[in-house]
């Protein structure tokens, strides 16, 4: 264990304990140095670290604050081992960073936050670093197909009420999926039917099947990274649905929320092998920076640009403006770059200790488990179950264990057939935590098979 890491180590022990309140002023910069043996540099190194974690905040002259003790405490008082979170750790989120664009986007936007500026496509110099963003995705768009919207959640939203070119009013959604667009389609009504998808991808003869037989506005898929399965579909498994697409005249809303992590360079998007103008792409901002954000992009196909845009002139003049201006500096500075280099490197590793660990449970664990490692770096995997293991009586187990795991019953239309599948995701969990995770999960799998 480093220095600043033990120093973190001791205090954070401190607030467990209670020995260190809310509001309780921490020991100097000169205490601690002399304390531990090290460096002004270390100990700035370990209480900015809290601070980013919200543990602890600084008064200018004054010194550092007990802010809040740990929140990831179960109601017992015992620390929960997190397999379910989707967001990640709080001291990874760049506060700091973002404050500065934030405060800097105040001062250049004044005027325009006394008015509504009717800009729908979004803040015009942000659009422009947007473009050059996609770009290294493999998006390549004109900056009048680009739209920015609040959150992807909006974008679905409208893409949903809209008319298509196609006329057609059913939409094809991969089951399980994101769980909220299945809400959102079925709060508001809509006309919508499920495709079964699992380690191996989906049924491509289902799926003509289902082309050819309903009236499909659009099939919404995430094909990288696929939430909440961590699975992706081949370059051939895109082209096939691509074909499909056009033979049916279909379209294809592609849900790409994280491609800042993809380490393939080979592995493109579908949009990029589309020639025909059949992929809507859609893009979050809030998965690598922190989700409150709430800025998401979508690339649009020229025939279905205006009925987008009149729709959101209509339910939301801007997208927030200083946020805008923010994420425009944050992207210009290089700050978002060096941001998701960052977490990238903390995934991975995170992936690897899960995937690691998994290996080697299958290998001892009594249980026969359907499992297959995805080939892309991804935090989320799922486990399929044997008929004799319950996935609910088993995270109910789990709780009692300490480790907190999430149904998947929420990633299913409420008319679908749902799988015995248990989903995990270590994107909020810390690396030592992931592997006793793990070996307490295949322990009780153990137990009950």
């Amino acid at each position: 264990m480093q220095k600043y890491q033990q120093i973190m180590s001791d205090l954070i022990s401190q607030m467990e304990n209670e020995f260190l309140t809310v509001g309780t002023k921490l020991p100097s910069i000169r205490e601690l140095k002399n304390q531990y043996g090290c460096s002004t540099e270390t100990v700035l190194k370990a209480l900015h670290e809290l601070k980013y974690q919200h543990r602890i905040f600084s008064v200018p002259k004054k010194g550092f604050y007990v802010l809040s003790a740990p929140n990831h405490l179960s109601s017992t008082g015992t620390t929960m081992i997190d397999l379910a979170t989707a967001t990640p750790e709080h001291s990874m989120f760049p506060y700091t960073e973002f404050q500065h664009c934030l405060n800097q986007a105040i001062e250049i936007q004044q005027s325009g936050l006394f008015s509504y500026g009717m800009t729908v496509n979004g803040l015009p110099s942000l659009v422009q670093e947007i473009k050059k963003k996609l770009e290294d995705y493999q998006i390549f768009a004109n900056e009048s197909e680009i739209v920015i919207t609040t959150g992807t959640q909006q974008a679905l939203y409208i893409l949903a009420q809209i008319s298509f070119p196609n006329q057609s009013d059913t939409i094809l959604i991969e089951q399980p999926t994101y769980h909220l667009f299945n809400q959102l389609v079925e709060t508001t009504g809509l006309k919508c039917i499920g495709i079964r998808r699992d380690k191996n991808g989906i049924d491509l003869n289902d799926l003509e099947q289902i082309f050819a037989r309903y009236q499909i506005k659009f099939f919404y898929t995430i094909p990288r990274f696929h939430n909440p399965l961590g699975t992706s579909y081949t370059k051939k498994e895109k082209l096939a649905i691509l074909d499909l697409a056009q033979k049916y005249n279909v379209y294809i809303v592609e849900d790409d929320y994280l491609a800042d992590f993809e380490v393939d360079k080979k592995v493109d998007p579908m949009f990029a092998y589309d020639i025909n103008e059949r992929v809507i792409y859609v893009k979050s901002f809030s998965k690598i920076i922190f989700p409150g954000l709430r800025i998401g992009v979508i690339v649009l196909p020229s025939k279905i640009l205006h009925p987008f845009k009149s729709l959101k002139r209509v339910i939301d003049y801007d997208t927030n403006l200083v946020t805008q201006g923010a994420l425009e500096l944050y992207l210009k500075s290089g700050m978002f770059d060096s941001h998701s280099a960052k977490l990238s490197l903390r995934y991975a590793e995170k992936s690897n200790i899960l995937h690691q660990e998994i290996d080697l449970q299958l290998k001892i664990c009594p249980v026969s488990i359907d499992y297959v490692k995805p080939t892309s770096l991804d935090t989320k995997t799922h486990l399929s179950l044997p008929r004799t293991i319950n996935a609910m009586e088993l995270i109910r187990h789990m709780k009692i264990e300490k480790v907190l795991l999430r149904e998947i019953g929420e990633n299913y239309l409420s008319n679908f057939p749902k799988e015995n599948i248990l989903k995990i995701d270590v994107r909020n969990t810390n690396k030592q935590d992931i592997q006793k995770g793990i070996q307490k999960l295949f322990q009780m799998i153990g137990r009950m098979g």
